[in-house]
């Protein structure tokens, strides 16, 4: 499952702390990978920042829960679109990675 939140860029540093703590931990945001974008690099609101996650449905549920005073999920078009952008970068950047070696 794929869910994108979107926060205020006044609290990147509560959502640092909340993304990087106890990165080893089963269930950690670290040990389930996150992207974290700024909305005019993506080509949406400038005054958003936006959290990538590719993660079971039970851990969005518990992430919902952790993130809910910091930042929201994204409404379902504009999340639509950050899905689609983030897996065209990752396909991008394995074709220049493959064609390295190929």
């Amino acid at each position: 499952m794929y869910r994108v939140y979107e926060c205020d860029p006044a609290k990147k540093a509560e959502l640092t702390k909340i993304l990087e703590a106890d990165p080893y931990a089963e269930g950690s945001f670290a040990r389930n990978g996150y992207k974290v974008k700024d909305g005019g690099v993506l080509g949406e609101d400038k005054t958003k920042m936006y959290v990538y996650f590719s993660a079971s449905d039970e851990f969005i549920k518990k992430a919902d829960g952790i993130l809910k005073d910091v930042a929201k999920p994204a409404p379902g078009d504009v999340e639509k679109r950050i899905i689609e952008k983030i897996h065209k970068e990752e396909e991008e950047a394995e074709s220049g990675f493959g064609s390295m070696f190929g």
